[in-house]
């Protein structure tokens, strides 16, 4: 009897912790995945002119060495999550079967 007790103490705190995980998890899925609404347009123009003229004045030139590095980790991971969906996408790693 002590052991279903145990087990069942065990699946009660698992319920009530992940019952606060799942809704953390919603709520961030809310707000950080819907798609701009019109009013955020003139922001994200603005955002890359801004990004356009820094390149154009050189800014490039003033980043860290530890950002260059994120930087550069961040866009191999880009290129990897590319090549991996490609390859899920053709169902094959080299080419396409014809």
């Amino acid at each position: 009897m002590a052991a279903r007790e145990a087990t069942l103490k065990l699946w009660k705190l698992t319920l009530a912790n992940s019952k606060e995980l799942l809704r953390k998890t919603i709520y961030y899925g809310k707000v950080e995945l819907v798609p701009p609404k019109p009013t955020d347009i003139p922001a994200i123009k603005s955002g890359i002119q801004n990004l356009i003229s820094a390149a154009k004045a050189g800014k490039y030139r003033d980043v860290t060495v530890r950002e260059a590095w994120l930087n550069t980790l961040v866009t191999i991971e880009v290129i990897c999550w590319f090549y991996i969906g490609e390859c899920i996408g053709k169902r094959h790693f080299i080419g396409y079967k014809v």
